[in-house]
């Protein structure tokens, strides 16, 4: 059987990293290391050479940064990127500018490490390859929408992974500051869900922050699972709060959207929204069928919209779904129904 191999261009300014990469992926029966750029200028001329069908870019790089180069890129020759990056704000703005996915640069001299960065990536230069590429755009006025009704009872739940950084964005940035409490579980690293919080905080009207074991579920609040915890809804007699917590993988992810609609079906029910965006796999999709079953109003992104249509696909294959949607009519079509 003939396997038609991803052909994947190494950027990166460490020799040592470069030579390391290219062992580990070439590994892979299903990739093929086309080449290798020191920088985005190298890169630029081994693309149209080489036409590879992934780039991996380090965000911090000589000559131009990731970020510019990547503008650049998309604007002239449009193509599927994966970051690999160390903690850095700029990453957002990269998949912004039209990335698809990043992995967090490993500690090279951890042995535990390496292994679990490896694995990672190839996972998400696979996905990448079946990805759709969203192209940039420049962030027009942001239009917050108006509530009439007012609740404090309803619990607004979101899941996303792979293109969810910018679908969640869309979403939020466009609601007002009365709306009800927002749980968002994302597919991320420790470390970044903070700085993603903080970027999503800047730009919305509502406040976000990257949740905190206890927090309490407030109107015009988004609080964001941490990257290496499981969140969940709970309830006592002051109101809604949650929990964050270290534990096991479910659904093949810690935070697990899952998990976070599970707890949300289980104790707001009738009284919550779920809301399931792209991403690959099926995380989230029976938890959103659970919500639905309890009574709570669900959606979901359309396969136009999604960067990867996976995880909406199931969801909306089981029944879980009652209204899909394109992303951008999303935020819509929950302030209509929060107004009913």
């Amino acid at each position: 059987m003939i396997i038609n191999k991803i052909k994947v261009l190494i950027t990166d300014d460490s020799l040592l990293f470069r030579n390391v990469l290219k062992k580990e992926l070439s590994e892979d029966s299903h990739i093929e290391v086309v080449g290798m750029a020191v920088d985005p200028f190298d890169a630029m001329e081994k693309i149209k050479i080489l036409k590879p069908d992934i780039l991996t870019l380090d965000v911090e790089m000589p000559k131009m940064n990731g970020l510019t180069f990547l503008k650049k890129l998309m604007a002239e020759n449009p193509m599927k990127v994966v970051l690999v990056s160390s903690m850095n704000i700029s990453v957002f703005d990269s998949l912004h500018a039209g990335a698809v996915d990043f992995v967090k640069k490993p500690d090279m001299s951890s042995k535990d490490d390496l292994p679990i960065f490896f694995r990672e990536l190839k996972t998400k230069i696979k996905v990448a390859s079946i990805a759709k590429l969203v192209p940039f755009t420049d962030s027009k006025k942001i239009e917050t929408k108006i509530l009439e009704k007012i609740s404090t009872r309803k619990i607004i739940a979101v899941g996303a992974s792979t293109g969810g950084t910018e679908a969640i964005l869309a979403i939020l940035k466009e609601l007002p500051k009365e709306v009800p409490g927002i749980l968002v579980t994302q597919h991320m690293p420790a470390g970044f869900t903070k700085m993603y919080a903080e970027r999503l905080n800047r730009i919305c009207a509502i406040e976000v922050r990257e949740a905190a074991d206890g927090d309490r579920i407030e109107n015009g609040l988004a609080l964001i699972a941490p990257g290496d915890k499981q969140m969940k809804l709970s309830k006592d007699d002051k109101g809604y709060y949650v929990t964050c917590r270290v534990g096991e993988k479910v659904s093949g992810h810690c935070p697990s959207v899952d998990v976070l609609f599970n707890s949300v079906a289980e104790t707001a029910g009738k009284n919550s929204v779920g809301i399931i965006l792209t991403g690959m796999g099926k995380d989230g999709a029976q938890g959103l069928l659970n919500m639905k079953k309890a009574g709570a109003y669900t959606i979901g992104q359309d396969e136009k919209s999604s960067v990867v249509y996976g995880m909406p696909m199931v969801a909306y294959n089981i029944g879980a779904v009652a209204v899909q949607a394109p992303i951008e009519n999303i935020s819509d079509i929950l302030i209509k129904y929060l107004n009913k």
